[in-house]
């Protein structure tokens, strides 16, 4: 379905997200080889394959939805958040056996699991919220679902917010902000979807930088 066509505002932009997920997909090239026995360049291909399609159809602004780009956007998710559980449980199971006393290594792929884990939520609320980002558009105000999170922008009534509406930067904080306090800061979850989704990112975030880089803290 083709999306009339809007003014270039911040909330219809692709390629913030587009960029996310090249830099997330980016850093697969950079795990350490104890955490994989498979070439490095096996997810990247895998990410970028289901990449080229989002970004060929809506390269830099939201212009064209179809049903079958939001589920590949949703399975390139899924991949990005189950190889990022597999980087970490793998970098668990090799603290635990104490094959490695290369602190290197460990912040290393510590940062790899933090910042993907990041890119990777970002993502999914930005995806979610109120139906996903072409049911955010004006044109559609009328078909919105209720809001997933609730913006401070949406609870103030001062000039020149009135038709305020959050771009992927403004998701980006969010994950940012969970991954760092464990827990929601200014924008608070209000579904029971967006709850799980922050609880998921926070445990992952608190298990790698209290387990994994406290670790590498006391190996350096």
């Amino acid at each position: 379905m083709k999306v009339p066509k809007a003014a270039a505002s911040r909330h219809t932009r692709r390629w913030p997200a587009s960029l996310a997920v090249v830099v997330a997909l980016g850093l697969q090239l950079a795990v350490p080889a104890q955490l994989m026995d498979t070439p490095r360049w096996i997810m990247p291909a895998i990410g970028a394959a289901l990449l080229v399609p989002l970004v060929w159809t809506n390269p830099f602004h939201l212009r064209r939805d179809e049903v079958w780009l939001r589920w590949v956007e949703l399975v390139l998710l899924a991949v990005l958040v189950g190889v990022n559980a597999v980087y970490l449980a793998s970098l668990i199971v090799l603290l635990a056996s104490g094959d490695t006393a290369d602190g290197k290594v460990l912040v290393q792929a510590a940062l790899l699991i933090w910042v993907t884990n990041v890119v990777a939520f970002a993502l999914w609320y930005w995806e979610i919220d109120r139906g996903g980002p072409f049911a955010r558009m004006p044109e559609h105000e009328h078909e919105l679902e209720r809001a997933d999170l609730l913006f401070p922008q949406m609870t103030v009534d001062l000039p020149g917010w009135e038709r305020w509406l959050p771009g992927f930067t403004d998701y980006l904080f969010v994950a940012f902000t969970a991954a760092t306090a464990f827990s929601p800061t200014d924008t608070m979850p209000l579904t029971a979807r967006a709850k799980t989704l922050m609880g998921i990112q926070s445990a992952i975030s608190l298990l790698t930088i209290a387990v994994v880089a406290a670790r590498a803290v006391n190996v350096l």
